[in-house]
C-alpha cells in the first residue's frame, strides 16, 4: 500500500488536483450584471420565444378540439346508422 502511494505522489495525481481546485473561479460570478443597461437583444429572444411557443400552444390546442369534435360528432352518426 505504501507503495501505491509513493508512485501516486511521484506522478503527481494527488497534489496537482488540491491547488487547481483551489484557485478555479466560477464563469457565472466573473462580472456583475450591470441593471443600468440591459441586454434588449436577450430581453427580445427570450419574449419573442415565449409568445412564438403560446402560439404555437395555443393552435396546437384549437386543432386538437376540433379533431376532437369531429370524431365526436362521426361517431354519433356511426351510433344513429347502427340502430
Amino acid at each position: 500500500m505504501a507503495a501505491g502511494l509513493r508512485a501516486v505522489r511521484r506522478w503527481g495525481l494527488v497534489a496537482a488536483a488540491a491547488p487547481r481546485l483551489a484557485f478555479t473561479r466560477s464563469a457565472f460570478v466573473v462580472n456583475k450584471a450591470n441593471n443600468a443597461k440591459p441586454n434588449w437583444l436577450g430581453v427580445g429572444l427570450a419574449f419573442s420565444t415565449s409568445a412564438a411557443l403560446w402560439a404555437f400552444l395555443i393552435k396546437q390546442h384549437n386543432e386538437d378540439v376540433m379533431e376532437y369534435e369531429r370524431r365526436k360528432q362521426e361517431r354519433g352518426h356511426k351510433q344513429t346508422k347502427c340502430s
